[in-house]
């Protein structure tokens, strides 16, 4: 079978398609035929030797996919670490979801890792608990919290790269949750496309310090939750950003450094700092299964509909990484398969 293959860890120009040898499936395995896989910063990181626990290469590339079970002919979008952008692959079956009729093989593979990475965002900041949970809307989230933000209103969240695949997805959830949604982004025109999504305040941060107009928009309040999957200085400045008992969501460190800590942020806000790694709770299935039951409702209800950006075939994939890496990219980057 034809794969996009990380030949070395020195960056986009060291994919290439190659011949690759076929999955073996072991227990739990279901075997895809692959149509289309989504492209994640995450990616990029993995073909530069910047994500934690990549093998030695040569490995092929990928983590998100849509297709068709070979077995059933039924069609899946999934998620696995590694080895999505290839023909076929080997996917274990709690990490695959039926494709909604009414979308393209390149929708269904900008799905998973933005919609449940955003979905699971609004939960772990306590903004899903009216939904279905039957628990409390977060593992550390206290009945002192909790009741604290029952009494404010509204409830507001900044999204970091709000244009990007994640960005797009917590914006539609975020319309449908009521929420009041500050976004940033280098581009005037990508803010003027994800309001039309439901965005209230758009934050050029290349124009304006969003530490700023985040405390002027608010009255000097902050926000609930800031989702943020940059790193380094930007963890910092998304606490101060704020406001009593509020959550930095860290789901990422596009900037390549080390989130930088404010403690005394910290302290003076009771504010948390809480991870997410989306591989890690697709392991837990009382997460999974009632977020994919909400988010399943709400495409069903035609409400969610994955925002495509570029469309690249396998054999420009290097191209596809670079504009990811450059930041030019609106929504989701696919790759045809």
């Amino acid at each position: 079978m034809k794969a996009l293959v990380i030949t070395s860890l020195s960056g986009p120009d060291a994919l290439a398609v190659q011949d690759a040898a076929e999955p073996a499936l072991k227990p739990g395995q279901t075997l895809v035929r692959v149509a289309a896989g989504g492209l994640n910063f995450a990616d990029f990181m993995t073909a530069q030797g910047g994500y934690p626990g990549t093998p030695a290469p040569p490995l092929i590339a990928g983590r998100e996919f849509s297709g068709a079970e070979e077995n059933t002919g039924h069609r899946v979008m999934g998620y696995i670490q590694w080895a999505a952008f290839a023909e076929k692959v080997a996917a274990h079956a709690n990490m695959l979801w039926p494709v909604p009729d009414h979308w393209t093989d390149e929708q269904a593979a900008a799905f998973p890792v933005n919609y449940f990475t955003a979905y699971l965002a609004y939960w772990q900041a306590g903004m899903t608990s009216q939904l279905m949970w039957g628990q409390p809307p977060s593992p550390a989230l206290s009945e002192v919290e909790a009741a604290v933000r029952r009494s404010e209103a509204p409830r507001r969240v900044l999204i970091h790269a709000v244009a990007g695949g994640v960005g797009t997805a917590a914006v539609q959830i975020g319309h449908i949750l009521g929420v009041e949604m500050y976004g940033t982004s280098s581009s005037e025109d990508k803010l003027s496309r994800v309001k039309e999504l439901g965005l209230q305040h758009g934050i050029n941060y290349k124009q304006h310090a969003y530490e700023e107009v985040v405390k002027n928009l608010t009255h000097g309040e902050g926000v609930d939750a800031v989702f943020e999957m940059l790193g380094g200085e930007h963890t910092a400045k998304s606490l101060r950003c704020l406001r009593d008992f509020g959550r930095v969501i860290q789901y990422g460190t596009a900037t390549g450094k080390p989130p930088q800590l404010d403690v005394r942020a910290l302290y003076a806000k009771s504010a948390i700092l809480q991870g997410l790694w989306l591989t890690y709770l697709c392991q837990k299935p009382e997460i999974m299964n009632p977020a994919w039951n909400q988010l399943s409702e709400w495409i069903a209800q035609r409400k969610l509909t994955p925002v495509i950006g570029h469309v690249f075939p396998l054999d420009r994939a290097a191209e596809a990484y670079k504009l990811l890496q450059e930041g030019k990219n609106y929504g989701k980057v696919v790759l045809k398969i």
